[in-house]
């Protein structure tokens, strides 16, 4: 396409991410493209700029740039993943019906392209997914490359919508597991700093600072941020296994909110817990000896109501790898603690 066009968003195509749009009409253009795009502003939405994780409405008007030729040979097809990739992410999956996918994300693994996260990532990986469809799953949701648990895909885009409105209307619970520096005071409770991008860092990796809820007026571009919290087990005053609940869905929301309490993330660089440094009311964050220096954050409970049965379901994933060797270091026991600490056992 060697010239600009303008598309409206139609009552199909509305209520979804700009990106997803974007790959719904023009699947030879990357992620990574499609995001660079928008940072540069040759992509607008009603003539203003926008973000790739913008979502798009009916009736919108959109601004589509020239794009490169579709007969041009993509980065990545179906056929560049190899046999290893191809089984690692269908044995990451846990459970699978005609309409949703949920996987046990492996720590390392992105789960989307673009901003330095290379060609290798879930989302690329999702053709591996397709068990007879025509079209390969949809992300609905992210983690972080390093955090490793429960990620959910939609099999159709009616499907994709449904889970996408019900996670913007929070009426999906996730309960994230985490060891952490020292021993948080109380021991349950909420954490509502704002958020706000640092500057200086690339897209989704970006560093995140945390704002008092009493200046978030003099911030403008701090975003409102919720997570529950609760101490599950604790090692002296040295370390701590999480239960973390984010009632918001801010990038680096659970690592960022635990730097500011003083007890980061375990094996967390970015914000402090792959240092030795006492960050908190205890030991510090460089634990050292036998623990690994991965993050230690994992998605442990997804609940979310089935958009087709309308039943609820909830999922369970396993520990990854590291996580386990730490647990047993500690003599941890994964069933010795409630599944949801916050009260709703349902």
């Amino acid at each position: 396409m060697s010239a600009v066009i303008l598309l409206t968003v139609t009552e199909e195509d509305g209520e979804q991410r700009l990106d997803r749009w974007f790959k719904k009409r023009f699947p030879h253009v990357t992620q990574g493209h499609v995001e660079k795009m928008c940072r540069t502003g040759q992509v607008r939405v009603d003539s203003a700029r926008c973000k790739a994780s913008d979502r798009v409405i009916p009736g919108q008007t959109i601004r589509v740039p020239p794009l490169p030729d579709e007969s041009a040979p993509a980065p990545r097809r179906a056929g560049s993943i190899t046999a290893a990739d191809e089984k690692m992410i269908q044995n990451a999956v846990l459970w699978k019906d005609d309409h949703i996918i949920i996987l046990n994300k492996p720590p390392g693994l992105p789960s989307q392209g673009g901003s330095g996260q290379g060609d290798r990532h879930v989302d690329g990986l999702c053709e591996a997914l397709k068990f007879g469809y025509k079209e390969k799953p949809k992300l609905v949701h992210r983690l972080d490359k390093d955090t490793s648990g429960l990620l959910m895909l939609a099999r159709t885009d009616r499907v994709a919508r449904a889970l996408s409105e019900a996670l913007r209307h929070r009426l999906t619970r996730k309960i994230y597991w985490a060891a952490v520096a020292g021993v948080p005071h109380p021991r349950k409770g909420s954490i509502k700093y704002g958020l706000m991008k640092a500057g200086g860092g690339r897209g989704g990796d970006e560093k995140m600072i945390c704002v008092h809820p009493a200046k978030m007026a003099d911030f403008p571009e701090a975003k409102r941020a919720q997570t529950d919290y609760f101490v599950l087990w604790f090692l002296g005053n040295r370390l701590s296994w999480m239960a973390l609940e984010p009632v918001t869905g801010r990038t680096h929301q659970l690592r960022a909110h635990m730097a500011e309490m003083g007890h980061p993330i375990i094996g967390d660089g970015k914000y402090g817990g792959g240092t030795t440094e006492n960050m908190g009311d205890g030991w510090g964050a460089g634990m050292g000896g036998d623990l690994s220096r991965k993050l230690h954050l994992h998605a442990r409970m997804l609940k979310v109501q089935h958009p087709i049965t309308k039943e609820m379901m909830t999922w369970i994933a396993p520990l990854p790898e590291h996580m386990q060797r730490t647990w047993k270091t500690l003599d941890w026991g994964e069933n010795d603690v409630p599944l949801d600490p916050f009260g709703d056992t349902e």
